[in-house]
């Protein structure tokens, strides 16, 4: 368990929040006994057997978890239909999702609204595990795991008169996206965690947007594989490539420090 002290810039946040990704799992929650503190605590996810059963362990596991919480955030890793929000329908949600996104037939769809950027994200969960988490909380609450990420690079892209790509890279994947006024203008996601993917990718759509190699950025966050390999690579196409570095941009927030705090967390609990 690591717990760390913050400062006002965190926000107050009274839910237990359960990060869910495709192979981890994770806690985290303001401590009440200590005001502007945090509790982080991964759990060692169990192959052969289901994220549901996995949550369902944990409950029995993790001190955090029996403390009585009644409401929860849930981040949630998994593919996203991005739609405009004047074009969104919810009744409607469920069959474009089902029809972009193949091979979850199983699960629930859900949507978040990112009125920042004009956009409602649709996702989905496995039904069990939803089911197992609706048991223990009587108020949840869902989220795309990215869209902390989203909603804080988004403002951060106001900087400077330049346009900006960025790289978002978490649970051996890469999500890609740009924006343009107040709107996405582009978005995608990619399973890899090696270089020569990241940086086929990263290219591909940097000259489908048309960028500039000499003016406009590349900005990486997050879990960078073989971040020398990978800036090295980049750099050969583009001049202006930046790693974004959580302690500077958070002017050393003490919740930069804990150890293998994912990014999303991180913007999910920082105000900025």
């Amino acid at each position: 368990m690591t717990i760390q002290d913050t400062n006002r810039n965190i926000v107050k946040k009274p839910r237990l929040t359960i990060r869910v990704g495709r192979q981890t799992l994770s806690f985290s929650a303001l401590d009440a006994s200590r005001s502007g503190s945090i509790v982080y605590e991964p759990y060692t996810v169990r192959s052969g057997i289901s994220m549901a059963a996995n949550l369902r362990e944990a409950f029995k596991e993790i001190d955090l978890l029996s403390n009585g919480w009644q409401r929860a955030m849930v981040l949630l890793d998994s593919p996203v239909l991005m739609i405009p929000v004047d074009e969104f329908n919810e009744g409607s949600k469920e069959v474009l999702y089902r029809h972009a996104i193949t091979g979850r037939e199983g699960e629930t769809v859900l949507s978040t609204v990112l009125p920042s950027l004009n956009a409602v994200a649709v996702y989905s969960v496995n039904k069990d595990l939803k089911l197992v988490i609706d048991d223990h909380f009587a108020d949840v609450r869902f989220t795309h795991v990215c869209a902390p990420v989203w909603n804080h690079l988004y403002r951060r892209s106001f900087t400077g008169v330049r346009m900006k790509l960025y790289a978002y890279f978490h649970d051996k994947k890469m999500d890609v996206f740009s924006f343009q006024q107040n709107r996405f203008r582009f978005t995608n996601s990619f399973n890899t965690n090696l270089v020569p993917d990241a940086v086929y990718f990263i290219l591909n759509i940097w000259k489908q947007l048309a960028f500039d190699n000499k003016r406009d950025e590349l900005h990486l966050v997050g879990e960078l594989p073989a971040r020398d390999e990978l800036m090295q690579e980049l750099h050969t196409f583009i001049q202006n490539v930046y790693v974004v570095n959580p302690k500077a941009e958070f002017n050393r927030a003490p919740i930069t420090e804990i150890k293998n705090l994912p990014y999303d967390l991180l913007t999910y609990f920082v105000k900025n």
